[in-house]
Order: structure tokens, then sequence, then C-alpha cells
């Protein structure tokens, strides 16, 4: 299986994935991207958005929104792009279009999964460590359950001198594993991770990334840091 899991689709004063642009285009490889642009209201617009910003790199996009038959487009795609945006809102239509058992189907079968924020999200087993609002209810939080452990994308560290008085990023991935025993990574701005055939994962980009897992302290992972370890992961989730 190959996956390319984008902490964030812009970074500040870059074109849009202009920080990953090396690891994107050797991932994609030539191959047609059909992009699934639900994660937000507007679907032709965030299209035409993103095939612009990825023709830069000679990289031809489909959105998948105007497709009749959205299930057979999905068997038959070669790249699977899932955008950012509210992760809820994603999930729910995914739902509604029953496309979470061909997309999964679809890259264990060889086709490339692409996430961006929200996208990335949905890569793992439930969508409970996103940072987005509820803004629609979806059927359940399960996701695709293409990796066995959590993301945390857009992940932010606590600032010391900061008087706000709601909880930090690091504190409520902490109550997540209270009731989940599961490893999260949180990706910062500017980071991805790389999952290879053959079992391997890595942490691409140039920050370090933070690993939570239950009973221990987090831990700094550098840039670069080989996690094919999290894939063999046996995940406990708290279930009704």
């Amino acid at each position: 299986m190959e996956l390319l899991l984008l902490s964030n689709s812009r970074s500040p004063g870059q074109p849009m994935f202009a920080h990953a642009a090396e690891a994107l285009v050797e991932f994609v490889a030539g191959r047609r991207v059909t992009f699934l642009p639900y994660a937000l209201a507007d679907h032709a617009e965030y299209v035409r958005t993103v095939a612009e910003a990825l023709g830069r790199y000679d990289i031809e996009v489909t959105g998948l929104h105007t497709s009749a038959d959205p299930v057979a487009d999905v068997r038959a795609a070669e790249v699977l792009f899932l955008g950012g945006g509210n992760t809820f809102r994603l999930l729910r239509a995914l739902q509604s279009l029953r496309l979470l058992a061909p997309i999964r189907d679809a890259a264990l079968a060889g086709a490339r999964y692409m996430g961006a924020s929200a996208g990335t999200n949905m890569a793992c087993p439930t969508l409970r460590t996103t940072n987005d609002m509820p803004i629609v209810e979806p059927e359940s939080f399960q996701a695709l359950s293409l990796i066995p452990f959590q993301i945390n994308p857009h992940y932010l560290d606590p600032d010391p001198a900061s008087t706000h008085m709601g909880e930090t990023r690091e504190e409520r991935l902490l109550e997540f594993l209270e009731e989940n025993d599961v490893p999260v990574l949180g990706l910062r701005e500017g980071s991805w991770l790389r999952v290879a055939g053959g079992g391997k994962a890595s942490l691409g980009g140039p920050h370090s990334a933070r690993l939570f897992e239950r009973g221990g302290e987090p831990v700094e992972l550098p840039a670069g840091a080989e996690l094919s370890s999290l894939l063999a992961t046996q995940a406990r989730f708290d279930t009704p």
C-alpha cells in the first residue's frame, strides 16, 4: 500500500503544496489524480484550485464530484486524493456516497492514496483525533483504517507565554488516550507521513513529530524518522 499523508496543503508564504512538491511529484509519478473535494462546500471551486496548484507540476486532476458513477471511478483510480477542510463533512459525504469501502479496497488493491489534513485524518481508523468542529453529524466516526494508528494534523506545541485558558493540543490528545489505547502521531505543519509497500513508514519534511502513547510521556521524533513499527499497532478503541 502506498500512502502520502500531509499535515497541511499550504505553508506560510508558499503556493499550495509547494512545501511537499518533491515528495508529491515522486508519489504521483505521472499518474492521473482523482480528487475528492467533499471536505469543502464548493466542490467545483475546490477542484479548480487543486488542479491549478498540481498543474504546476504537470499533474492531471479530475474531480470525483462530477462523476456519474463515483464508486466505479474510485475503483478505477490511479491516485485518490482526499483534500483538507472539515473532517466531519468529509466523512459524512463519503458515507452518504457509500465510498468508504471502495476507497479502502482500491488502496489495498494498488491505487495510491494521498490525503491532506482532513484527508489524512480519513486514513486513520477514526476521526476522533481531528481538530475540527462537528458542523455535521456523520453516521459514525469510523474512517478508512488504512493505517492502524491515529494522526493529529496541524499539531501545535503549547505556547508557554499564552494566556489562553482552553486545552492545549497535547492535553486533548492525552484525554483521547485516557479512553483509547492507540498511538497518535502529532504531525506539525510542513510534515507528512509516507507509507510505502513492504510495510515501511517514515516521517517526511523538515520538522520533527510528536508521538503520544498511553502510559508514557510524549516522544519527539526527528525529521526523517523511521516509523514502520507503528504499522504493527494493535489499536483498542472505546466502543459503546
